[in-house]
């Protein structure tokens, strides 16, 4: 915190509909240049965004070992009013033992927390683009090893870097474009690089690469003596000045797979590496006290560590695939159950069979950890019996009931006799390789639910409040109720924790609430859902889930999609465009058949002006992304003032509860005023909570 800028900031005029936009927006970044910075400096690099970033005063970084400081002075124009800030100079320190790889960042500022960039962490001297590259003769000399980074900025921009090999060498060019665009929200079209390497004497191609990691190229090379030209443009000539990149260029062995791909806790095994060029087997112990999943590991490798790979930590006790036959029934790998299967389809046409015995009303789950960490297998498994019958098959999985994988998953599956059990995998594709490795989990069925929150920032101003939506899918039999919990709130904030109904209730909200004199200031902060499950008349057992963040992302057409992050902040700001939103009751109380009216008044902030819609549920378009009234209660849109236009402040929502509407008590919920910030993106101010109920006749 810098106290003498807050207090400067404070008494700045408030972003009102005078201003270029109609209402106030938290900042969205659209890039950084450089992309990149090196391990063990300290660098600067412009920031740009939509909207404005004035008063910018922290940069939150995922991991550790990277901070971020703002740079540029947050001072008022001659005239007094703030300008209107789209692009900033941030400073970022890295340390020396930093992770190499790509970290989410945001800045916190007036208007809370911005969404997320995306920052290259790299060992190399970070090279960055010169403004005329664009013909060969005009190729901006490079020393190698270095991170390039640059800008596809406009249609058909190609861009030119010369370098030179002194001896034979292999050269490893990754490239980042596509994959660092994802988070960025409102950027609808992402590049699509290709690399071509040139002779720089005859404009020959020696090597060229397109698509590796989704559209961003990986290539490899073994490049004799003399000059050359590496290429880089968008595969269709398009261009966009938000396009940047990141090319890691380097001798390292890159590697990018590991077999086996899972590893037992506290085993140490030797894995055979899937590198360029090729690396051989490298010692590696699964450590005992971190959580089992996907672990991203520098593998031990000559003097130095490799590039971060990734590598499951397994609780299940891990089975290696046999390296003799085990395509057919007949030649199926025998497994007991459970286990983790390290596997791998080595060749095209490869398919891979495990038998395991199972007994009549067992449930099973099988689960294939691959895409999902660029393996190069695209899977579908099927459960078949002895003699070959197909009785399950999944090709694509769906995580958060958002997001669909190219792994596999069938889960609580019941097995209809006794007897011997076939799970087999294959490419979709019939492709196989080195880089198609898997981890394959077959297991008990477990109970247990997915929590996901429709957002990934939260901004309040002091004395207001605002609202944290969750929503659950449930597995494998858990029906029950969710309670809500939160942790590492900013001082200043306080929680009251809803719940998700049992039955049919998907959603749930927290609603958070700043005191009147809270200081500006954000942190990072947790979600968790816990229920108790009765398992039988004797056994109940607690579930527990830490809640996924998701950012919003601007699809083309206007469609409101999510990517999955790492952090959710809660960030106080200033006051913004409504100032409050104070409801005739905080407990309404329905019958069967019954409605009745809240009323609702919001305060606007001098000048504001613009529409601002009432609502209880979140949605856009058709989609409803979070629904935390009661089954059965619902909006009777004919009898409510939900728009209030031009300077209105006053409106109403009635609800009406259905004739069979289940007896409820107090459930959560909360009356949002929105107010538009573009197509998708919306301002969401939150009432205090309010309780619904409905009793019985």
């Amino acid at each position: 915190m810098r106290p003498v800028l807050l207090t400067a900031l404070l008494a700045l005029p408030l972003l009102t509909a005078g201003s270029a936009e109609a209402q106030t927006s938290y900042p969205m970044l659209m890039s950084l240049k450089p992309v990149a910075a090196r391990i063990g400096t300290t660098t600067e690099h412009e920031l740009e965004s939509r909207y404005s970033m004035f008063g910018a005063y922290d940069v939150l970084v995922t991991g550790e070992g990277v901070t971020g400081t703002v740079v540029t002075p947050m001072e008022p124009g001659k005239d007094g009013k703030e300008p209107s800030l789209t692009k900033i100079k941030l400073s970022f320190a890295v340390a020396e033992d930093a992770r190499p790889g790509v970290r989410d960042f945001r800045i916190v500022g007036p208007t809370g927390a911005s969404t997320l960039g995306q920052l290259v962490i790299t060992p190399d001297p970070v090279v960055v683009e010169q403004p005329k590259n664009d013909t060969p003769d005009l190729a901006q000399a490079i020393e190698l090893p270095a991170t390039v980074c640059g800008v596809i900025e406009k249609g058909e921009d190609v861009d030119y870097y010369r370098f030179t090999v002194a001896e034979p060498t292999t050269l490893n060019f990754h490239c980042r474009g596509m994959r660092l665009e994802d988070r960025i929200h409102d950027l609808q079209q992402h590049v699509d690089p290709i690399l071509t390497v040139k002779n720089a004497t005859t404009g020959s191609t020696v090597a060229a690469a397109d698509n590796t990691y989704a559209a961003d190229p990986f290539l490899s090379h073994d490049f004799a003596p003399g000059e050359y030209l590496l290429e880089v443009r968008d595969v269709r000539y398009a261009g966009n000045r938000y396009w940047t990149y990141a090319i890691e260029i380097s001798s390292r062995p890159f590697v990018s797979h590991v077999h086996p791909f899972g590893v037992a806790k506290g085993t140490t095994i030797e894995l055979q590496t899937v590198a360029a060029p090729a690396a051989g087997l490298v010692s590696f112990t699964a450590p005992m006290d971190e959580p089992a999943g996907v672990r991203d590991i520098r593998l031990p490798m000559g003097e130095g560590l490799t590039n971060p790979v990734p590598v499951v930590v397994s609780e299940l006790p891990v089975v290696i695939e046999s390296g003799g036959e085990n395509g057919t029934l007949e030649t199926a790998q025998e497994v007991a159950f459970p286990a983790g299967i390290s596997g791998r389809i080595e060749s095209a046409a490869d398919i891979d069979c495990f038998a395991f015995e199972a007994k009549k009303g067992d449930r099973i789950s099988v689960e294939v950890v691959a895409r999902r960490h660029w393996s190069g297998l695209d899977s579908i498994v099927r459960i078949l019996n002895a003699d070959g019958k197909p009785l399950q098959e999944n090709d694509d999985l769906r995580l958060w009931g958002k997001r669909t994988y190219q792994d596999s998953m069938i889960e609580n599956w019941t097995v209809p006799a006794d007897g011997r059990y076939i799970v087999e995998l294959r490419d979709v594709h019939l492709r196989g390789g080195d880089e198609f490795v898997y981890y394959l989990k077959l297991q008990q069925s477990e109970p247990y639910f997915e929590l996901s929150l429709d957002t990934d920032k939260t901004w309040l101003s002091p004395g207001t409040s605002a609202v944290i939506f969750a929503r659950a899918v449930r597995k494998n039999g858990f029906t029950g109720e969710i309670q809500l919990h939160i942790d590492g709130l900013p001082e200043g904030v306080t929680a009251s924790c809803g719940r998700i109904l049992a039955g049919k209730g998907n959603d749930g909200c927290i609603v958070l609430t700043a005191a009147k004199d809270a200081a500006m200031t954000a942190s990072n902060i947790r979600v968790r859902g816990t229920a108790d499950h009765k398992v039988d008349d004797e056994t109940t057992i607690t579930l527990e889930t830490v809640a996924q963040p998701m950012q919003e992302t601007y699809m083309p057409g206007g469609g409101r999609n999510h990517w999955p992050v790492e952090m959710h902040t809660v960030a106080i700001g200033r006051p913004a465009d409504v100032l409050d939103v104070k409801l005739s009751t905080s407990e309404l109380t329905l019958k069967p058949g019954e409605s009745t009216t809240i009323d609702v008044e919001i305060t606007r902030a001098e000048g504001f002006d613009k529409n601002v819609t009432l609502d209880m549920l979140f949605q856009h378009l058709s989609s409803k992304y979070a629904i935390t009234l009661p089954e059965g209660v619902t909006i009777d849109l004919k009898k409510s003032k939900t728009l209030l236009t031009a300077k209105e402040s006053k409106g109403a929502i009635t609800l009406t509860a259905a004739a069979n509407a289940p007896v409820v008590d107090r459930q959560q919920c909360s009356v949002m005023a929105n107010v538009s910030i573009n197509f998708v993106m919306k301002a969401t101010y939150s009432s205090p909570p309010l309780f619904v109920s409905v009793k019985g006749e």
